[in-house]
């Protein structure tokens, strides 16, 4: 999956430190500071220890007198988790690190309780040893529950002294893992131990499943863990709802808070992993409590702000978190994804609310491809009509359309594949059928510009640069982005037509220079045919350097163009033709003239760079044909000739057999009925013979009725001679007694 890092987006400042942000936090549900001193101020010695004693107790104003020291608060890291702590501070309560050198407690006689006083001071003081001490108190009140001789008064005043120092306790615990990197290492396992304890006397309270003594109010279980949990989830919402500290340029409000959020969580649980879990319990999962409280906020917010209408590039964005940056560069980054592996976070936002995001994303996008490609079209087209010479590159005549509408549609590709590699797949297909109505759209402005602007100075320069366009887009279509099969046809077919309507255009004036000279194989009777024919040659060759500036590939298949107008035109002459050779001798001499006129084309159209080796068989082979003499061999030669040029019809080989006055007309028939058979054409094969239809038919129906109009002709003369003395008397052969006649036309 194509992924996008926290850096992708350019100008975004870091965030702050990891889990070091202004504001404070709600204090947690713990009892109030006034609770706990109003319990405090009826506890006595005599309430939890006997008064013997009590009377040992050692007198600790001295020590509560002393003056405490303070270490320098740690940096960097240390400051990470200072969210717990923020928000008024107990008068009576230092923090972690005010305590720290002055938590070693009083020294008492081995074996006695500590009074509710002197734990009261021990806990103010910070010195989380209490906790056992105060642990046994508890026990010890439960034991005198259970044994009698005890008022109900008394046992609820003492209960209440109990509970009121583990308030203290737990203020003191929490507040240590309000901002855990904040404490030293062994006050921090401190706290953890005591928490840790407490929990295990839960469970075995909540095991033991026995109802509470009447006398005293139920206190377990405490659910300390629990409270740690949701303090956790307070310094979640609070770190990942603070404003960036830095405005990046160009950023929407949405995206700048993905992307604080987004950097803030994979910090502040790279801090967790590195600097807490070795400290931890496993059973606290620490790392698995913080991702969960982060993941839950963020999910939240996102789930508040799909909600609502959002812009184009908020929808992206928001799914982009969603989709790949969160999944990818947050829970799977290289130092969270062992640590998260069994942690299910799940995804930022439900089914439902990622489906219809991105439906409107494919919306979107689609549409902003639509726009953009339009745009791109409509000021090339006003480029051609304002007659704006296009750019040279590598001496081709070079449009940056193609480039252009090739970057839109790769870009909007790229973009939803950026999401996921699926949403790419959909939206190939959707933009694969824009791509093919703006290709038309290109095709029907091309050819208007074709039909308008023939007389603007950079007509063909521009003509060749859109046929060069072609190329552009075959090579996206064929290469760069793979498609179905049935697609490329599609995609192609108005490029071909607009290539093809190019180059039309350019041939046209060619082609009209032409046109005359052909005209002259008829209008001079044949006299200079290799003349005419270089004459031809000449012409072209002078009119090739017009199409240099076309792309390699166009420029062959202009000149297969040339090539196939030359062999068209030539075999259109040769089948108008009104003659009729009726000797071996003539049909020779013509077939001769054919092969050099063959050849001088080949030859000519091969060396400019045409690839037509399928036309080097059309003249030649005609030759032959005009040359033979036998029908069976004339047959062999006419199927063969079928098999190259399927479209040689009994229409083009009645214009050439009309020639060869020799033949009888059962002969034509067995020869013309050759055709009929499908002895199956090679492939590709293309159109030579369609293209000259039209004339075939004029051709071949004069040159018929010329032989018939001989033959009465002849008919009549040979009446006069007498038998044997003509032309059909002694050969038997029609036409024998014109071997002598010249081998030209009638005008």
């Amino acid at each position: 999956m194509l992924k996008t890092t926290f850096q992708g987006f350019p100008g975004q400042q870091p965030a702050p430190g990891a889990l070091d942000f202004p504001g404070s936090l709600q204090k947690l549900p713990f009892a109030s500071e006034a609770e706990s001193e109003a319990s405090m101020s009826e506890a006595s010695s005599e309430d939890l220890v006997p008064p013997l004693e009590a009377e040992e107790a050692p007198d600790r104003d001295e020590e509560e007198a002393a003056k405490k020291k303070k270490k320098k608060k740690s940096k960097g890291l240390a400051n990470m988790f200072s969210v717990f702590t923020k928000g008024r501070k107990k008068k009576s309560q230092p923090s972690s690190a005010e305590t720290e050198g002055d938590s070693e407690p009083q020294s008492r006689p081995a074996g006695r309780l500590p009074t509710v006083e002197e734990l009261k001071a021990d806990l103010e003081h910070g010195r989380l040893e209490a906790a056992g001490p105060l642990l046994a108190l508890e026990r010890e009140l439960q034991a005198a529950v259970a044994a009698g001789g005890m008022s109900d008064e008394e046992l609820l005043r003492r209960q209440s002294k109990v509970e009121a120092l583990y308030v203290l306790l737990r203020d003191q615990v929490l507040g240590l893992l309000r901002r855990p990197l904040e404490a030293a290492p062994e006050r921090l396992r401190q706290a953890l131990a005591v928490l840790a304890e407490q929990e295990r006397e839960d469970r075995a309270a909540v095991a033991a499943a026995g109802p509470a003594p009447s006398a005293l109010a139920a206190t377990r279980p405490r659910r300390w863990l629990q409270l740690w949990r949701r303090g956790v989830a307070q310094a979640a919402e609070e770190r990942l709802g603070q404003r960036p500290a830095a405005v990046a340029e160009g950023r929407t409000e949405a995206e700048r808070a993905f992307l604080h959020m987004g950097r803030t969580m994979k910090e502040d649980l790279e801090a967790v992993v590195e600097r807490l879990k070795p400290l931890f319990p496993a059973e606290f999962a620490v790392v698995a409590a913080y991702a969960q409280s982060y993941h839950e906020h963020f999910a939240a917010h996102l789930a508040d702000l799909a909600q609502f209408e959002l812009s184009e590039r908020d929808t992206y964005v928001l799914l982009l978190w969603v989709q790949n940056l969160y999944p990818n560069d947050v829970i799977n980054s290289p130092k969270l994804a062992g640590e998260l592996q069994g942690v299910r976070l799940g995804s930022l936002l439900s089914p439902k609310q990622i489906r219809l995001l991105e439906a409107t994303f494919l919306s979107n996008e689609v549409d902003s491809v639509k726009e953009l490609m339009a745009r791109a079209l409509e000021l090339e087209s006003q480029r051609w009509t304002q007659d704006v010479a296009p750019q040279r590159l590598d001496g081709h005549c070079h449009s940056e359309l193609a480039i252009d509408i090739i970057q839109i549609i790769s870009q909007g590709q790229a973009k939803a594949e950026s999401i996921t590699l699926d949403l790419g797949t959909q939206i190939k297909h959707m933009l694969l059928v824009e791509l093919a109505a703006f290709l038309k759209s290109y095709q029907r402005a091309f050819d208007e510009f074709l039909e308008r602007c023939k007389q603007l100075r950079n007509y063909r320069a521009n003509v060749i640069a859109n046929i060069n366009n072609c190329l552009s887009f075959r090579m996206f279509v064929d290469q760069k982005w793979q498609v179905p099969q049935d697609l490329p046809s599609h995609l192609l077919s108005p490029l071909n037509e607009l290539k093809s309507h190019g180059v039309d255009a350019l041939l046209q004036n060619l082609f009209g220079v032409l046109k005359p000279l052909f005209k002259r194989f008829t209008q001079t009777r044949w006299a200079a045919p290799a003349q005419t024919l270089e004459e031809i040659i000449s012409v072209v060759g002078e009119r090739l350097p017009e199409f240099s500036e076309l792309q390699d590939c166009f420029r062959e298949e202009l000149m297969e163009l040339v090539h196939l107008h030359l062999v068209k035109e030539y075999i259109a002459r040769l089948s108008k033709r009104r003659l009729v050779l009726n000797t071996a001798e003539k049909q020779q001499q013509l077939a001769g003239h054919v092969l050099a006129n063959a050849e001088l084309i080949q030859r000519f159209c091969t060396q400019s760079g045409s690839p037509a080796t399928w036309l080097h068989r059309a003249l030649p082979t005609l030759a032959e044909i005009i040359r033979l003499q036998d029908p069976s061999a004339i047959k062999i030669e006419v199927a063969t000739y079928a098999t190259w040029y399927p479209d040689f019809s009994k229409g083009h080989l009645s214009a050439i057999l009309a020639i060869k006055g020799n033949l009888s007309s059962s002969e034509v028939r067995s020869i013309r009925s050759i055709l009929d058979i499908n002895t199956g054409a090679h492939e590709p094969s293309k159109s030579l013979f369609s293209l000259i239809k039209g004339c075939v038919e004029l051709g071949s129906a004069r040159a018929w009725n010329g032989r018939q109009n001989w033959r009465r002709k002849k008919g009549k003369m040979s009446s006069h001679l007498g038998p044997g003395k003509g032309p059909v008397g002694s050969h038997g052969k029609l036409g024998a007694g014109l071997a002598s006649e010249p081998l030209q036309l009638s005008p």
